[in-house]
């Protein structure tokens, strides 16, 4: 059975890393335009660290280059500290949380919703930027190489 899991992730695991990109992005405006949710800062450097990755993934994907692991490594160790960090802070006390409310963005440290007791939106940031590591890792030319 894994054999069949590690053939499939090495033979897509780029378009999945794409689709995961494309799905967060999507997600994140959804959640900002439509649901009205609005943004703070630090979901902000989050979505300026996820936002790029459709489109080098999707680039990538298009021209069969496996190399794209390299070129998206820097957004995505980046994105997912800030989503760590922002997940940190939303279940950190309210006053050792630095990110209060800044200008007109809301306050860091709130929790908008929280499914389960532990997702929220800091945290599927999180979960995709690592999804999307794992992907890529599967699918470069270094692993498909051994």
């Amino acid at each position: 059975m894994w054999k069949a899991v590690e053939k499939e992730l090495k033979s897509r695991g780029l378009l999945y890393a794409f689709l995961v990109s494309l799905g967060a992005t999507v997600g994140s405006l959804f959640l900002s335009e439509i649901a009205q949710f609005e943004p703070c800062k630090l979901c902000w450097f989050q979505r300026i660290f996820m936002y790029p990755l459709p489109f080098i993934l999707g680039t990538s994907f298009f021209f069969k280059k496996r190399d794209v692991f390299y070129y998206a490594l820097p957004l995505i160790v980046t994105g997912a500290y800030f989503a760590i960090y922002h997940y940190y802070l939303q279940f950190a006390p309210a006053s050792l949380a630095p990110c209060t409310t800044v200008g007109i963005s809301v306050s860091c440290s709130e929790r908008v919703f929280t499914h389960f007791g532990y997702i929220t939106i800091p945290w599927m940031s999180f979960s995709s930027f690592v999804l999307i590591f794992l992907l890529l890792i599967f699918s470069s030319e270094r692993m498909n190489k051994r």
